[in-house]
């Protein structure tokens, strides 16, 4: 049956020749997320419930008879919220947090909100929600409460993490219902005249002063002037008032009332007319005298200097809210911004050195083994297999190739160690010497050291408990020996995959989030300097926008090896033209030293270099067993040819900025990338030499972007899937380009010389840290690893539960139960709905599997079976059969006999015989049956060698009954 997709795919597929549907049933799956139920409410928790939409629970405090209301908010709970963007973000409308205040003091039983002051803002995230508390304290000698409105991340770990105070006021008793000196009944009000109004033009006006009004926010539809009095009419949209019996007043609708008192009037205020928007500061003696309308009649009225009264009522006159007064107060657009940066920073990160506890190892130093080139690993292969512990110094030396030599030799012992032979709990410990700023002092003499320590942690995340980083103190006086001696046996038994060793102190690499408060962005560039941007793609032209609208830059060069010929480059040039810079775009290979010497050379004297942003990379995926020096080479060209050029030939000149662009993968999230995380790791390095040197220097290891153009594009959806799951354990997000030049403006005004942008979920991370999954190491300080749980003596782990399953099975039904889990976790590592997904004789590359998803499987399967597995266990075993036939041999768990499987069915199948019973006709069916069976049988036994197996005539089998046919099966064993 043709069927025309036209209107519902892509206009490209649209165009295509119309498609047959399948003659089979549909294949019914759900590719969106659904909310899986919870047995969990909040009188299991021990709290009571509110039946309010904007709060979850409440409880009573029994010491001082106050109360706590907590809720959860976000866009996506919350969707209406999206429609109230102030400055660009999406704010709490003050009337929301008016809504919480009088929905805490009806539960408290205060029923006039005598006061409540807005202190700050509260900004929605984009992404995921924040926490909210209502804050209720006791009665006072008349009774009276004070109220106070708290916000937290939703991510905050609760070590030190602080909430924000949003608003604070004071409940008071409910009051009779107060006298008006005017009537709502009479609509319109006698002697108003009507406003002419177009509400299009209206939200316009309001775009236009920082407001971005949605439709459940669009709520004016007529309004009245009379004298300084205004009366209107407000309503929700359709789609909104089906939520409004919720709540007290639905905010969307009080906000639509004061957005005609404050905006309909043709007095605009000055702070209008500069265009600043003006929010609610102060409410007054406010009384909910009826809840749950859906629409409204105003009054507003002056009280004072800027100060409103304010009355509503219902489509029938009767009073919904009275208040004395409310002042309006102008809010900075940007300071509303700096709350965005305040936001963004949530996502800004750094690496910090936390000092490990002295370590109680009773055990003495273990013996290793020393080791500096893939010769030595092969001598020690053949002399008897890999020792308990090996170790390679890795330490960089002067010259242009220097990084790409000692990053080579690292890779071929890291790769030699990898494939040897030896016992699974064998160590290689990868010795550098001032590679990382751990320690007081915190500084960098070795950059090519640190490149080793991205190319290493690349490995790691590929092979798990496999290789260490130790960093020595790079004063330190008296060879490796002594070091080793002291500290080798604490490195080996904590289980930590890197440290670093400042005198007889270990200390771990921990991100932390920057606490620093950024500085303005735009004074870091001072005036009438010009600014390199180096390498072109998307992160370069983003970087050049923002560096000219808000960071005002007005002379720009951008380099890279098209230089005006690459894509989109021109245009660029031309909106960064009229916008008031002057921009200039140069080819240049700034891997190139004479080609960057030429081009630092062409800036001009009046408008002197002042700082160096580079982007340029070149991503070239591969685990670390397929690396090798060429693929290193060409990564490190864009990365640290082209960087150390610009250090050493701008180290005479006065920077205001040196920053770089490197990424989260010289940090963590490396698998996969092993060259890339060394180059950009060596980045890391030099940055922080400079810093140690007085020099600017500052290395960004942004997380995932957005962007799909440049070298992000490289990135297919599938590894932008593996970098969400893996390190992270699905707590990694991608920055939006708004989210990253905020973090770009907060790390410039940083101390540090390295921070990690990243948008981490950390909700997704605790979920699988009390699923058993752990914590990373290297978040351990944002998320508490919690203590292990205990194990029955039955259960023995994944691993022990598997060989329990397995024991006592036939060879079929071993191989089946293994095929499952090869299966399942395929499925997994490909993001696929389930392990039917997954062919049992499709080849592994052809499924989709590449070389990091492939190692990624094998951790899996090492994990689920105890195995140790080479890294190219999918390439030897290229299908999930083979591989499940091979783990089966590799596990060589005892079989049931084929006795032992007859005997079993036989169990059931008396069962059936008995039942059976009364049935003349099937007796006699079952009956011939099971005599054909034992002939085949006892013939079977006959003919092997030394069978001695029982012999049967004919006759004995025709006439036996059916207890003696089972006892002559019994005698075939």
């Amino acid at each position: 049956m043709p069927v025309d997709w036209s209107g519902v795919l892509p206009a490209d597929a649209a165009k295509s020749a119309p498609v047959d549907l399948p003659t089979y049933a549909f294949d019914h799956q759900h590719y969106w997320l659904h909310t899986a139920p919870t047995a969990t409410d909040v009188a299991s928790l021990g709290l009571a419930g509110t039946d309010h939409p904007l709060l979850g629970a409440v409880v009573r405090l029994p010491q001082s008879d106050g109360l706590v209301f907590t809720s959860r908010l976000s866009l996506k709970s919350h969707p209406w919220l999206a429609d109230h963007r102030v400055g660009g973000l999406v704010l709490i409308p003050a009337t929301g947090l008016l809504e919480l205040a009088v929905r805490a003091g009806d539960e408290a039983g205060c029923g006039i909100l005598e006061e409540l002051v807005t202190e700050a803002p509260l900004v929605v995230p984009e992404q995921g929600g924040v926490r909210v508390q209502v804050a209720v304290g006791g009665p006072g000698e008349n009774g009276s409460r004070t109220v106070e409105i708290y916000s937290q991340r939703e991510d905050a770990s609760g070590d030190g993490e602080t909430w924000t105070r949003h608003a604070t006021g004071l409940l008071a008793v409910s009051a009779s219902t107060p006298a008006t000196d005017f009537d709502l009944a009479a609509w319109p009000p006698a002697g108003a005249e009507q406003v002419e109004l177009n509400t299009g033009e209206l939200y316009e006006g309001l775009l236009e002063r920082g407001y971005a009004y949605g439709p459940v926010f669009q709520g004016v539809r007529a309004v009245w002037r009379r004298g300084e009095e205004l009366f209107a009419e407000v309503a929700l949209p359709d789609e909104a008032r089906k939520e409004a019996g919720s709540f007290g007043l639905h905010p969307a609708l009080l906000d639509a009332a004061l957005q005609a008192g404050t905006f309909a009037s043709s007095a605009d205020t000055a702070e209008e007319e500069a265009g600043q928007p003006v929010m609610p500061f102060s409410w007054n003696g406010l009384v909910l005298h009826a809840a749950g309308a859906s629409a409204l009649r105003v009054r507003v009225a002056p009280n004072g200097p800027d100060t409103l009264s304010v009355a509503a009522a219902d489509q029938t006159g009767s009073l919904v809210l009275t208040m004395d007064s409310l002042v309006m107060r102008a809010v900075n657009i940007e300071q509303l911004g700096a709350s965005a940066v305040e936001e963004s920073r949530d996502s800004l990160f750094a690496v910090e050195w936390t000092e490990l506890p002295p370590a109680q190892v009773s055990e003495p130093a273990p013996a290793w083994v020393p080791v500096a080139t893939a010769d030595d690993m092969a001598a020690l292969t053949a002399s008897g297999g890999l020792p308990a512990v090996a170790v390679l110094q890795a330490v960089g030396g002067d010259g242009e190739d220097a990084v790409l030599a000692l990053s080579s030799r690292v890779l071929e012992v890291v790769q030699a160690w990898l494939t040897a032979s030896g016992p699974e709990e064998s160590r290689l410990v990868v010795l550098t010497r001032g590679a990382v700023p751990a320690g007081a002092e915190g500084a960098v003499t070795d950059p090519a050291g640190a490149a080793v320590w991205g190319l290493v942690r690349a490995a790691q995340s590929e092979n798990p408990d496999r290789i260490v980083l130790l960093d020595t103190d790079p004063g330190a006086e008296g060879g490796v020996e002594p070091v080793l001696d002291s500290v080798l046996a604490a490195v080996v038994a904590g289980g930590e995959p890197q440290l670093a060793v400042r005198g007889t102190a270990l200390s771990v690499p921990r991100l932390a989030r920057v606490s620093t408060q950024a500085t303005d962005a735009e004074a870091v560039f001072k005036e009438g300097g010009t600014v390199l941007v180096s390498g072109g793609g998307s992160l370069g032209a983003l970087a050049a926008r923002h560096l000219v609208a808000r960071n005002g830059v007005r002379h720009l060069v951008l380099a890279s090896r098209r230089g005006p010929d690459a894509e989109g480059v021109r245009e660029l040039v031309a909106e960064l033209t009229e916008q008031g810079a002057t921009v200039s775009a140069v080819a240049c290979d700034v891997s190139d030293r004479e080609q960057v010497e030429a081009l630092l050379a062409s800036v001009p004297r009046e408008h002197p270099l002042r700082g160096v942003v580079h982007t340029a990379g070149v991503f070239d995926p591969g685990v670390i067993g397929a690396l090798n020096a060429e693929r290193l080479a060409k990564v490190f060209a864009p990365k640290v040819d082209a960087v150390r050029h610009l250090d050493q030939l701008t180290r005479g000149l006065d920077l205001d900025a040196f920053v770089v662009y490197s990424s989260a993968s010289s940090v963590f999230m490396g698998a996969g990338s092993g060259g890339y995380a060394a180059a950009n790791a060596f980045l890391d390095g030099l940055m922080a030499h400079r810093r140690a040197a007085g020099l600017p220097g500052l290395s960004l290891s942004w997380g995932p972007w957005e962007q799909v153009t440049g070298m992000a594009g490289n990135i297919d959806d599938l590894t932008r899937t593996r970098m969400s799951r893996r390190e992270g354990r699905g707590g990694v997000l991608a920055l939006r380009s708004a989210e990253g030049m905020e973090l770009f403006d907060a790390a410039l005004g940083s101390e540090q010389s390295l921070l990690v942008p990243v948008s981490l979920d950390l909700r997704a991370v605790r979920a699988d840290a009390a699923a058993g999954g752990g914590v990373p190491h290297l978040l351990r300080g944002l998320v508490r690893a919690g203590r292990q749980q205990a194990r029955s003596a039955g259960s023995g782990g994944e691993q022990r539960q598997l060989a329990d399953r397995l024991a006592g099975l036939p060879a079929a039904k071993q191989e089946a139960l293994l095929l499952d889990v090869v299966r399942a976790q395929a499925a997994v590592v490909l993001g696929h709905s389930g392990p039917e997904s997954v062919r049992v004789d499709m080849a592994f590359n052809e499924a989709g599997f590449d070389s990091l998803t492939s190692v990624e499987l094998r951790n899996r399967l090492r994990e689920a079976t105890g195995l140790k597995l080479p890294a190219t266990l999918v390439f030897d075993h290229p299908t999930p059969l083979a591989l499940a036939r091979y783990l089966r041999a590799e596990l060589a768990v005892d079989e049931a006999s084929p006795a032992d499987a007859v005997l079993a069915n036989l169990a059931g199948l008396e069962a059936v015989i008995e039942s059976a019973a009364p049935d003349g006709e099937a007796h006699d069916r079952i009956t011939a049956r099971l005599r054909e069976l034992l002939r085949a049988a006892e013939a079977a036994a006959a003919a092997g060698p030394g069978t001695g197996g029982a012999e049967a005539s004919d006759d004995d089998l025709d006439n036996a009954s059916d207890e003696e046919l089972f006892a002559l099966f019994e005698q075939l064993d």
